[in-house]
This record gives C-alpha cells, sequence and structure tokens, in this order.
C-alpha cells in the first residue's frame, strides 16, 4: 500500500460552527472520509445529541468503525443515496446536514486508488471499489465523442479531442490500464499547460468525476438534504472545483428565491409560494493559514443556507 499523508479536515471549525450545533440536536456528515467534521460534531453534542454518516468508500466506513460512540451511526452509501441513507439509520428529520465533495487524500495518497498520476497503478478511480466500472474498463469501451466530452465537461480541458483520439489509436495497440499510460498519453497530446500543473491534471479530474457521477450525485443530494433538514436546520456545503460550487450555488439561490408567478394573477401575498432556505452569510473560504498548512484547501468554498 503506497504511503500517504494524513487527512487533514478542510475548514473544520467553520463548517461545525455554520452548522450551529444544539447539543440535543441530529445532524449528518454526508461525507464521513476519515471522520475529522463527524468527531468535531460530536465533541458538540450531549449524550442525547445523534451523528448520521455516510461514505461510499469502503475504506472510510473501515475507520468510522473504530469511533465507537452509541450516538454515531455509519451508512455505507453514496451521498447521492441520502434518503435511504436516513431511513436505514431511523433518522427522521435532521437539524443540520453536511458535506465535504470531493475526493479525500487518502485516496490521492494511496496509489493503488489510481487516482493520481503521481503513482503508476491501476486505473481505477471507483471511490467505491466494491461496484461500477473502473476507469480502465470504461476507457475500453468509450467512443472518441464520449471521451472528449467527458474530458472537455468535467476536466475543462482544451485538448479534450487531442486526448480523445490519442487514447482510441492507443488502445489498438494495447489495453491502457494503469495511471502511468493514461498520464503519459495525456502529455504527449496537451500541447500547453498553465506553469506548476501537470498536462494530466485536468484528465484525471474528469475521469474521476464521471467514474463516481460526482456531479450528478450533488445535484440528486441537495433535494434530500433539504427535504430532511427541520425548519431552522442548517445545510452546509464545501466544494473544491467551480463545477461542484456552481450546482452548490445555484441550488441555494433557487431555493432561497419564491417561485415566479405570472404576473396580474389575483393572489395575495400570503398565498404566493415562499423560498424554503435563507442563505446565511456569503461564501467562506479558508484563511491563508490553513491553505500554508495545508495547500490542498486552496479551492475550497464553503456555502451555507438554513430551512425555512
Amino acid at each position: 500500500m503506497t504511503a500517504g499523508a494524513a487527512h487533514v479536515t478542510v475548514l473544520l471549525e467553520e463548517a461545525v460552527e455554520a452548522l450551529a450545533i444544539k447539543a440535543d440536536g441530529a445532524y449528518v456528515d454526508a461525507t464521513f472520509g476519515r471522520g475529522g467534521h463527524s468527531r468535531k460534531i460530536l465533541s458538540c453534542l450531549g449524550d442525547a445529541g445523534r451523528l448520521v454518516a455516510l461514505d461510499r468508500d469502503p475504506q472510510a466506513i473501515a475507520a468510522g468503525v473504530a469511533l465507537g460512540d452509541p450516538r454515531f451511526s455509519l451508512v455505507h452509501r453514496a451521498f447521492g443515496e441520502l434518503a435511504q441513507a436516513a431511513v436505514e439509520a431511523n433518522l427522521s428529520a435532521a437539524d443540520g446536514v453536511l458535506f465535504d465533495v470531493g475526493v479525500s487524500s487518502p485516496q490521492i495518497d494511496e496509489g493503488e486508488r489510481g487516482f493520481s498520476f503521481r503513482y503508476d497503478a491501476p486505473l481505477d478511480m471507483r471511490m467505491d471499489t466494491t461496484q461500477g466500472e473502473t476507469a480502465a474498463e470504461w476507457l475500453a469501451r468509450a467512443d472518441e465523442r464520449e471521451i472528449t466530452e467527458v474530458i472537455k465537461n468535467y476536466g475543462e480541458e482544451r485538448f479534450a479531442f487531442q486526448i480523445a483520439k490519442k487514447v482510441v489509436a492507443a488502445r489498438v495497440e494495447q489495453p491502457i490500464v494503469t495511471t502511468g499510460q493514461f498520464a503519459a498519453l495525456v502529455r504527449s497530446a496537451v500541447r500547453t499547460r498553465e506553469p506548476g500543473q501537470d498536462p494530466a491534471t485536468r484528465s484525471f479530474q474528469a475521469l474521476r468525476i464521471h467514474i463516481n457521477q460526482e456531479l450528478r450525485q450533488l445535484e440528486v443530494a441537495l433535494p434530500q438534504a433539504l427535504d430532511l433538514l427541520k425548519p431552522g436546520g442548517r445545510l452546509v456545503v464545501i466544494s473544491f472545483h467551480s463545477l461542484e460550487d456552481r450546482i452548490v450555488k445555484n441550488f441555494m439561490r433557487a431555493q432561497s428565491t419564491a417561485d415566479a408567478m405570472p404576473k396580474n394573477l389575483p393572489l395575495r401575498a400570503d398565498q404566493l409560494p415562499k423560498p424554503k432556505l435563507r442563505l446565511v452569510g456569503k461564501a467562506i473560504k479558508p484563511s491563508e493559514a490553513e491553505i500554508e498548512a495545508n495547500p490542498r484547501a486552496r479551492s475550497a468554498v464553503m456555502r451555507i443556507a438554513e430551512k425555512l
């Protein structure tokens, strides 16, 4: 197993503060990871408090077993299955739901998971290694157009077509089954790149997002979280790139604005559809000190809303 740096929880204090924890409240950590946020939430809860956490990664689930807290339940599900996880944990309503989306440090740093071009390893990239298609399997069957669209849309890569063409040509000679093979193909197709960024960065991000359906998971999870929240409950979301943050921002904005109605309808003010969320403050980013201590926090953005 590749040795990696210990996972450092991003915006730990700020996220738990944003939840406005009640000692006897019920909370959901929809992305357990290695439990940084969960441990902090538990430290704020009294004996009557409750925390339900979920994660799709079997290694995260194994790490969570060590918590051994009677107030804590852990469910092996992706956060897009939040409603079902709540039913399984016998949780009917929550005072707060927290998402810390994206890939975790252990997933990146354990080379055999296939998330990083820094290690030559099987091209897997699945967050849940118990099910689904690996990145290698998808690259073996996807056509040039599909590969182009995924790398362009999820990696915002301007050389997506050239990369896809290289992949399709190369796999005729031999299957693309390792991170090293894929990274080398990408580097041969990308002509220019920002200083300090590996040419394979965007394509690896794109494959990971696609294989795990990360954006779709987020799109379906946010309405489930809203339904689960009690009035006054907090929704807190930390995202790490613009595609995720756009989904969060648009959802919160839409749910905090009254539904538009046709003009001149004979309705009283109290009959108009009311917004379901209230935005709380502005987007929060890590401090310079946190970024210096943990460079992976650099792109994090946290947004907060409260159910009305």
